[in-house]
């Protein structure tokens, strides 16, 4: 008897210098995945709903559509805005255009009338001369005084025409200078109108981010929602990591990067998952309870503490065989031979985005190119000050 406990306790002493020592087991392992909530980004009616709980969709496909005709015909005021706008400005360079033309006729004038007004000048001073020999008769310097007179009047008139149409001129000059019709002021802050709009419009219809499973659908066919109401969520399972809890005591030698073996109740042993260290945890989870803890009581009882390891999945074609559902418990395997402490990055998932909403933009950008240069027709001036 007492042989054989001997043989057993050192085979036991064996199997934990040889194998039991490298690895941290635990059973309080469950699997995460991020939750993407779906919210309405406006206010309306939901009028159609294209996915259920369960359904796999991908990025981009329609789930909700709001009732859409305020937000039309919103749209459609902001187009016709822009239209005007752009009509009333290239109306703007057209007229600076033709005030340069009526300077140039007024300075003509000018000169001519100043012409005229020297011409009297010199007939008044001429016959002056001659009516103080007695050549010419006084009422003929009489005459030449009132003609003069007039050309001076008419000279004065024609100085003040030119002030008053340089003067317009500035100031239509300073409403087009250094600026085209399309970046003409006016007309940026009329396509930023049509570019909301449209944004708003667009958002009438709400698609799924990222590709994934449906969860929590809580809108209803004919609900009126408000900006930031829940409708549903989509989990990309494609991409779920295992949070194991370890006590204090097992994760003394662990580091990021070490290699994981995980099995799941679902399929047994039988099916391996293989993982990495991703991330030690900061601190207990009971310190980030709700209601932490109070240690500083005279009862206190000393309870060992766990601290959650994030265990990022490696195979993602096993994924793709064999799926993993939230919350599903798991069994972790943490091989200690490792010993080099590898950086986050390299062991991190990737990053992630999505493309959804970005063709939003470009699109309102395109429709208002449209609008503008639809108005645009027509004026070759105009198109000088594109």
């Amino acid at each position: 008897m007492a042989a054989t406990c001997a043989v057993a306790a050192a085979g036991t002493g064996a199997w934990y210098w040889l194998v039991g020592r490298w690895s941290e087991s635990t059973d309080n392992a469950y699997v995460q995945a991020d939750v993407v909530d779906i919210n309405a980004q406006v206010s309306g009616t939901v009028i159609a709903i294209h996915a259920d709980d369960g359904d796999q969709v991908a990025a981009g496909k329609l789930l909700v559509k709001l009732d859409s005709d305020d937000a039309e015909v919103a749209l459609a005021a902001a187009r016709a805005e822009l239209a005007t706008t752009v009509r009333k400005v290239r109306g703007l360079y057209s007229q600076e255009v033709a005030q340069g033309n009526h300077i140039a006729s007024a300075q003509a004038d000018l000169a001519a009338k100043e012409a005229l007004e020297e011409q009297a000048r010199a007939d008044l001073a001429r016959r002056s001369e001659l009516a103080r020999s007695g050549a010419v008769s006084h009422e003929e310097v009489a005459h030449l005084k009132d003609a003069l007179n007039t050309t001076m009047a008419a000279t004065r008139a024609a100085r003040a025409s030119l002030q008053a149409i340089e003067a317009q001129h500035r100031i239509s000059l300073a409403m087009v200078d250094e600026t085209r019709i399309v970046t003409h002021p006016d007309v940026q802050a009329a396509g930023a109108r049509v570019k909301a709009a449209y944004v708003n419009l667009s958002r009438m219809q709400v698609p799924a981010p990222v590709r994934g499973n449906v969860a929590k659908r809580t809108v209803q066919l004919g609900q009126r929602v408000q900006a930031g109401s829940p409708l549903m969520a989509v989990i990309p399972l494609e991409r779920v990591w295992v949070d194991a809890n370890f006590t204090e005591t097992q994760i003394r030698r662990m580091k990021v990067g070490q290699a994981v073996t995980l099995t799941s109740d679902i399929y047994g042993r039988d099916v391996t998952y293989q993982g990495r260290i991703q991330s030690l945890g900061a601190g207990t989870g009971s310190a980030f309870a709700l209601l932490p803890p109070q240690n500083a009581t005279g009862n206190w009882i000393k309870v060992v503490q766990r601290l959650p390891v994030r265990i990022a999945l490696n195979d993602l074609q096993q994924l793709q065989r064999y799926p993993l559902r939230v919350g599903v418990s798991m069994h972790a395997r943490v091989d200690l031979h490792d010993d080099v402490i590898a950086t986050k990055d390299t062991v991190a998932q990737a990053e992630q985005h999505t493309d959804v909403y970005g063709e939003r933009l470009s699109q309102a950008d395109a429709l208002i190119d449209s609008i503008i240069q639809a108005n645009l027709a027509g004026s070759k001036n105009a198109r000088s000050a594109q």
